[in-house]
Order: structure tokens, then sequence, then C-alpha cells
């Protein structure tokens, strides 16, 4: 299982003498409120990329302000647990903002993954990554999963039963 750092002044200390050693660190990030197939395709594709994969997950605070008052589905204590259970997460922290520009700017990792749904110049936080001489990634596979779609099935399944 993945090591939780909530604290991320400690999460740098760790990223650092990974780096120091000459170990490629991959950073994702994401809401993670339902945890579907390509979720883990991305995770798996990300690792793939270095030597250490870090999962930030975002906050239910921070999971509100970006889909709404009914998110997350999930607590962020329960989806930061099942994110830190998969094989290729080697740490996972929790980030309070809707984006993770600030917590890129602390650690600094060598690279930032994204998932299939941008390209290398369509990265939220690409200018802010290229800043400190990091790199970008795009992965997992296409995007054809979406928590919100897998939401939304369950509730029409959820009326069509009642009917």
């Amino acid at each position: 299982m993945a090591e939780m750092i909530l604290d991320h002044d400690k999460l740098k200390e760790r990223i650092d003498a990974l780096k120091d050693a000459g170990r490629r660190v991959v950073f994702t990030n994401g809401c993670f409120n339902l945890l579907h197939v390509g979720h883990v395709r991305y995770l798996q594709g990300a690792a793939e990329i270095g030597d250490a994969l870090i999962t930030a997950i975002n906050s239910d605070d921070s999971v509100r302000a970006l889909k709404g008052a009914d998110y997350p589905v999930v607590p962020q204590d329960e989806r930061a647990e099942i994110v830190a259970a998969l094989e290729c997460v080697d740490f996972v922290t929790i980030f309070e903002e809707t984006d993770v520009n600030g917590l890129l700017l602390k650690l600094e990792p060598s690279v930032h993954a994204k998932g299939s749904d941008y390209t290398l110049e369509t990265i939220p936080e690409r200018e802010t990554v290229l800043s400190y001489g990091g790199e970008l990634a795009i992965a997992g596979d296409p995007k054809d999963h979406s928590t919100t779609d897998l939401i939304e099935h369950i509730a029409s399944s959820r009326g069509a039963e009642e009917d």
C-alpha cells in the first residue's frame, strides 16, 4: 500500500531524496470520486513513466468547489485510501486548493502526468511545471470513462427499478 503523506513539507523531503538518488518522480492528481477503470489505467500509465508515483487527491471542499454541492460521493480519506491501495501508486496526499499549481511549485516533481482528455499543450498546469524545469506527460487510455456518467447511470438504473 502506498504511503499516505498529508504533510506537504514531508512529502517534499521524500521527493527530493528520490530525485537526489536519480529517480524520476511522477505526479498525478484528481478527484477520484468513484474509482473506475479509466482512473486505474491513468495511474498505471503514469507509473510507467517514472520510478515513483505521487497521486494528489482533491479534498472534499475542493471537489465541491469544482463539481457542485452533491460531490464528492466518497469522502476524501476513503478516496485517498482506495488510491493508496493500488500497486502502481507510491505516495498519496490530499490538497485543499481547486488546482495543483501551488503544490507542484512546492514539490517540483520530475514529471506531471495528466489523463488522455488533455494534450501536452492543454494541461492546465503546463506553465507552472515548465517554470521549474519539469516535464509534462499524457497517461492512460482514451477518455471513455467518467465518474459523472457512472453516477448518472446508477441513478437512472435505480429510477427504472422503482418504476
